[in-house]
């Protein structure tokens, strides 16, 4: 994924009310910038960050200027969560995760269950259907990536749809893209939602496979890597 465009650098002076940081641009110029991220931002918020932005030209958005990427201790770290999902769509189709390569379609956003959209639907003739359900992930502690920052209903209510697909016969895989590339393996962060890591432990003993990749990142895009290990527990 690019970002199609030169992004800028500033300093990070505040977060605030989920959606919004205050940034200092390297010129001196002081703005307000969207943030795409509901969680806790653990770790990458901290003020005196180095930060980078996208800007849009649409003048239909009250805030021009989103918050694309940070830099932790040496280490460029994607805090957009809305890029997971195009991230995921264009290492499937190229090829470069391999537990989902060789399907002939791959839909986006398409309606399931009660009330879901799946994040990526994979099809093929002669094939169960593949359900995928993508999570953004940027918390790190110690070397190994976790999720989620934050309390998700919404993401054990996915775990609950995912396990009702393989038992319709289907495919399930939760995979989760690591916006950050100094990890070496994954688990779930049971300590900050003990609901959500039981959850995925009783879906993946259902069935639902979980997949964890990391990611290259740059100031010109988001390309997934390679596999990290992946522990329940």
């Amino acid at each position: 994924m690019l970002f199609g465009q030169t992004l800028t650098r500033g300093v990070l002076i505040r977060r605030y009310k989920r959606f919004l940081a205050d940034i200092r641009l390297d010129d001196g110029t002081e703005i307000t910038a969207h943030v795409a991220n509901p969680g806790a931002m653990t770790g990458t918020s901290d003020p005196g960050l180095e930060v980078w932005l996208s800007r849009s030209d649409n003048p239909a958005r009250k805030l021009a200027w989103s918050w694309e990427l940070c830099r932790v201790d040496g280490h460029l770290v994607g805090v957009n969560t809305a890029h997971a999902n195009r991230v995921a769509a264009e290492a499937v189709a190229a090829g470069a995760i391999g537990e989902l390569a060789g399907y002939d379609g791959l839909r986006r956003e398409v309606p399931y269950g009660e009330r879901s959209r799946i994040d990526l639907l994979l099809e093929s003739p002669g094939r169960p259907i593949c359900y995928v359900e993508v999570k953004n992930v940027h918390l790190k502690r110690g070397d190994r990536a976790e999720f989620p920052d934050a309390v998700t209903a919404r993401g054990t209510r996915h775990l609950g749809e995912l396990r009702r697909m393989v038992a319709d016969g289907h495919r399930a895989v939760m995979l989760f893209v690591v916006q950050r590339g100094d990890c070496r393996s994954f688990r779930p962060a049971a300590d900050i939602d003990p609901a959500y890591a039981a959850a995925l432990a009783a879906a993946a003993g259902d069935g639902v496979e979980a997949i964890c990749y990391t990611c290259r990142m740059s100031l010109e895009g988001i390309v997934v890597d390679g596999r990290l290990p992946l522990f329940l527990t």
